[in-house]
């Protein structure tokens, strides 16, 4: 990563022709922003391994970003992995976002495959060639261990394996990933962890999101939805029409100003193919230059 500041966007590559259109409008309202890089994700049980490289191959010629596509490896084979792996070096992708997948997904799937850790996939990438390969980090454990001293000896072993760097899931308590930066520094990990930052578009929904992860809801967080009238269930708030949009920035925008002062420079937005808040955010929190719609803080 840079020395100065830096963002990047996480994209799902889209499933049809309506999803298509709100990411293009969602690519071009954050280019403006000059990303160091756009990742793509990919299903943990390798479903969506053609939309993913479609998307990635798309995104480069339309825009001239720097797409990192996401690799996982459970439920597949290795010449499956190796085979894509290449298709991307080919395409001209040197960095990669290198996963396990969710264990549950890909075994009910396809079966168990040739994969059982992401280690084992750095391995096999390092060997084919000279991949920057990104991994994934759980400031509050990841949900398979539950603990996160056994994520921190789980990073390490993906660093030792030859990962260049780490992009957080999401989280809401800082000090959890204070903490886990001073933990992983304490095991000897020095290459660079990126806080991974998700704008809350729909409470509900991250709710369920983090039930998945294993990323803790704070009481105040609920609280500020909840008074904002942000915390419906019925998944119909966008995060834009209601005041919602504002907490959400607000709270995303206190986390990365906090981050920031601990020393903080790099940031990963999940955006859910959206650009409203996470432009807000970028451009309120100084990290990047540009407009955004002032109704969405209330800050400055």
């Amino acid at each position: 990563m840079s020395q100065s500041s830096a963002v990047s966007f996480e994209f799902f590559p889209p499933a049809d022709a309506v999803a298509a259109a709100q990411l293009a409008a969602a690519l071009a309202q954050l280019a403006p922003l000059n990303p160091e890089f756009v990742s793509v994700t990919h299903g943990a049980d390798g479903s969506s391994r053609g939309r993913t490289y479609d998307c990635v191959q798309q995104m480069r010629r339309s825009a001239g970003w720097r797409v990192v596509p996401h690799l996982t490896c459970l439920g597949s084979t290795r010449a499956e992995v190796q085979a894509l792996a290449e298709r991307y070096w080919s395409a001209g992708c040197r960095r990669l976002v290198a996963l396990r997948g969710d264990a549950a997904v890909a075994d009910a799937a396809k079966g168990a495959g040739d994969y059982r850790h992401a280690s084992e996939l750095i391995t096999d990438l390092v060997a084919m060639h000279d991949f920057e390969l990104l991994v994934a980090a759980y400031p509050e454990g990841h949900p398979d261990t539950g603990t996160v001293e056994a994520d921190v000896a789980n990073l390490k072993r993906k660093v030792d394996a030859g990962a260049r760097g780490a992009i957080t899931q999401f989280f809401f308590d800082t000090d959890a990933f204070l903490r886990y930066r001073d933990r992983c520094l304490g095991a000897g990990i020095a290459v660079p962890i990126v806080p991974g930052i998700l704008p809350i578009r729909r409470f509900a929904q991250v709710e369920r999101f983090a039930a998945r992860c294993g990323t803790s809801i704070p009481d105040w967080l609920r609280r500020r939805f909840a008074a904002g009238g942000g915390a419906r269930g019925d998944g119909s708030n966008d995060g834009s029409d209601d005041g919602s949009g504002a907490i959400a920035v607000e709270i995303a925008l206190e986390q990365v100003l906090r981050l920031k002062s601990h020393g903080v420079r790099d940031f990963h937005f999940y955006t859910l193919n959206h650009a409203d808040l996470t432009r807000a955010v970028c451009v309120a929190s100084g990290l990047c230059a540009g407009e955004a719609d002032q109704r969405l803080w209330r800050f400055g």
